[in-house]
């Protein structure tokens, strides 16, 4: 079962099982931010928290972001996403956003940050007033899935080098996986690891993942899983 923890008056963030997801509130409405892996009552839990009115949005679609999508007749996701989440039976309208995109809750702007990589339509959310950095899958200090269909090492890097031009914008990282918060600094640290791994500079070791080979480059500050070579 979900685990509902108190950030502060206004957010929350949600565990379920090795992922999280968040619920933040404005003073018109609120947002919750991905729906986790084993909750399909995500709406019924951000209900239980706030009387006032859901959005949605998706940081991305892979399974584990998506389990309560279904009480949800539309939410925000990046288009470039649609592929991947219709492939996981993902069902509802997709309200399109892209890089610099506003979601306003009342007094709390949220702001689209383009991030691909991980998958083609991966998103950031910046949390304006408040200097916190919703980062998704791309930035954590845990095994950052890297590989299969659909992710792409080359634009991965580029995207953490765009998340680091925003760096004088935010505080604290919120992250799906791992520990919670993480600190700014791990996007440079995943760059250079990442950098690494493109370069042949690093060896991985093969490892399976859900009946899947991959190879884990494993770091002091996180893991990439990556594609056999």
């Amino acid at each position: 079962m979900a685990e509902v923890i108190r950030i502060n008056e206004t957010t929350w963030r949600i565990e379920d099982g090795g992922v999280r997801f968040f619920l933040f509130c404005g003073a018109e409405r609120a947002a919750l931010i991905d729906t986790g892996m084993n909750a399909p009552d995500a709406r019924t839990i951000a209900e239980g928290i706030t009387d006032l009115p859901i959005v949605l949005i998706n940081t991305h679609a892979d399974p584990d972001h998506i389990s309560g999508n279904a009480s949800f007749r539309e939410f925000y996701m990046s288009p470039n996403e649609e592929e991947n989440y219709r492939n996981f039976k993902g069902q509802g309208t997709i309200l399109p956003v892209k890089e610099g995109d506003e979601i306003d809750l009342g007094g709390r702007t949220l702001r689209v940050i383009d991030i691909p990589g991980h998958t083609p339509g991966s998103i950031a959310i910046l949390d304006v007033e408040n200097r916190i950095l919703v980062s998704g899958d791309t930035v954590s200090d845990s095994n950052i899935f890297m590989f299969g269909p659909m992710r792409n090492l080359d634009r991965y890097i580029e995207s953490l080098v765009h998340l680091s031009e925003y760096a004088d914008k935010f505080d604290e990282i919120y992250p799906m996986h791992g520990s919670f918060p993480a600190s700014p600094d791990l996007i440079g640290k995943l760059k250079e690891g990442a950098e690494q791994i493109r370069a042949g500079e690093v060896s991985g070791n093969e490892v399976e993942f859900y009946g899947n080979k991959a190879l884990l480059y494993k770091f002091p500050f996180a893991g990439l899983l990556c594609d056999l070579k």
